[in-house]
């Protein structure tokens, strides 16, 4: 039973990846037997959600100058996706980023700072003084980008398939980091208080680029 249903949500996920949903509720009862239509909707629907969730690559994003852009520049490389804040306990952790980014950038690594303002609104600021505080304080130079939201409904949809793929619920506070791989999947997930430059880090970043 649980073969047949494979196969045709296998069926139905190939032809909607090519463009053409022409498979027909009798072609279904053909391959599927004695399934009902519920099912036949469930099929549906999962072969739906795999063929459109966009990869991280594809979701749009804007730059700290507020200029449209998307990771399809860092596609290929390993990256840390940090949500940041200026006035936090943990903001001194831009030091250590700026650090781990500038170590291993040549090796196809960067860091990416988003600043969300979700967490004891400790990231209050305009874009400008966002930047400015950055370069003024930490001399940062890997990128950074508009303010977003990490969590509730108006989360932004990067931070949405980021917990999706790590399995989890919500953000717990500033400075929460994935590492995502080459291929644009999450490797690891470290804690606001585990630090950029902690052994662990630097391990799985290592291991990402090899």
């Amino acid at each position: 039973m649980l073969g047949c249903c494979w196969n045709v949500a296998s069926e139905i996920i190939v032809i909607l990846g090519v463009g053409f949903v022409s498979l027909t509720a009798r072609k279904l009862v053909r391959h599927a037997g004695p399934m009902r239509s519920a099912l036949f909707i469930a099929l549906f629907g999962f072969a739906l959600t795999t063929v459109a969730e966009k990869s991280v690559y594809e979701i749009p994003l804007k730059d700290i100058g507020n200029k449209a852009t998307s990771l399809k520049p860092h596609q290929g490389k390993v990256v840390l996706v940090v949500n940041v804040a200026s006035q936090c306990g943990l903001t001194s952790q831009y030091r250590a980023l700026q650090a781990v980014h500038t170590k291993y950038n040549a090796k196809g690594f960067a860091v990416l700072g988003f600043p969300c303002n979700q967490f004891g609104k400790q990231e209050p600021g305009t874009l400008t003084e966002i930047k400015e505080f950055c370069s003024k304080n930490y001399q940062v130079t890997f990128p950074m980008f508009a303010k977003i939201e990490v969590n509730g409904d108006g989360a932004h949809p990067l931070y949405q398939n980021l917990k999706k793929q790590a399995g989890l619920k919500k953000i717990g506070w500033n400075f929460e980091k994935f590492l995502v791989g080459k291929d644009g999947k999450v490797l690891k997930r470290f804690s606001p208080g585990t630090k950029p430059d902690a052994p662990e880090v630097i391990s799985a970043i290592e291991a990402a680029l090899k």
